[in-house]
């Protein structure tokens, strides 16, 4: 995640109260984005006052396929520059295995290149992306073990598995859901989860990444595996809220998405 130089605070519209404008980018087929984080931040902003509006930049793609994910990482700085226009506190790069597609460590790269393009547009944010959130929070967490989900084809869980193993944590067991269209995956019912979690191999990890991808839908479940199993629950989703949050420099104060972000968990490490 690139350091914030600012922390930026708008004035909301009419009531004088205080707002942050978020900027996503996001594929062109995403519909989970967009619906689980606003819910996040709405159970923030009722826990703090603080109000937070979103405002996306869209790159094409359809089928999770390599050569998809590449032509959507090509987009990041075109993308950055016109979600920058709206001057966001805050910009997420929100297609993980797109950016794990590209290499081990590869969330650097493109963290860089958007900050770089907002920077250059005359509106500088800090900017996390979903595939670094993930390993950082992990990281931040003290995991060092860890059982995953994704909606991917055997191809893709296998190298977000040694992408996540790459920054020193070991996946222990993984089930790949085998959905390559996006907006299918997107369509994937959480009330499921709770059952594919249970099948998971959970002895001794630290910690359970319920959804390795921002489009399939988990939020609703995080909370229910969570006291199932007793072991903390994480998402793509659930890990970029953290990052933006941090990011903004605020404390995270919502409940029913797991302890990370409950406001109860301290990092171990710095994310």
């Amino acid at each position: 995640m690139t350091a914030p130089e600012t922390q930026g605070v708008h004035q909301g519209s009419g009531n004088g109260e205080a707002s942050s404008r978020i900027g996503l980018i996001v594929p062109s087929s995403n519909t989970t984005m967009e619906t689980e984080l606003p819910e996040m931040f709405r159970r923030q902003s009722e826990a703090t006052g603080h109000s937070y509006t979103f405002h996306s930049a869209r790159a094409t793609l359809k089928s999770v396929t390599p050569e998809e994910l590449a032509a959507m990482v090509a987009k990041a700085g075109e993308c950055a520059t016109a979600v920058s226009d709206a001057d966001v506190d805050v910009i997420a790069y929100a297609c993980l295995v797109a950016v794990m597609a590209q290499g081990p460590g590869a969330h650097g790269g493109s963290e860089e290149v958007i900050a770089a393009a907002a920077a250059g547009n005359g509106h500088p944010a800090p900017v996390t992306s979903s595939a670094g959130a993930l390993v950082r929070t992990l990281q931040a967490m003290g995991a060092r073990k860890v059982a995953m989900v994704t909606p991917y084809l055997p191809e893709l869980t296998k190298m977000v598995a040694e992408y996540i193993e790459g920054a020193g944590i070991e996946v222990q067991d993984v089930i790949g859901l085998e959905v390559a269209d996006n907006l299918a995956v997107g369509r994937l019912d959480p009330a499921r989860l709770p059952s594919i979690a249970a099948r998971l191999n959970h002895t001794g990890i630290d910690a359970l990444v319920l959804s390795a991808c921002v489009q399939m839908p988990s939020l609703a479940a995080v909370q229910e595996v969570e006291d199932a199993l007793g072991i903390p629950v994480v998402t793509a989703a659930t890990a970029t809220t953290y990052e933006i949050l941090r990011a903004l420099g605020h404390e995270p104060t919502i409940p029913g998405a797991g302890r990370l972000l409950s406001g109860l968990m301290t990092p171990v490490a710095a994310a």
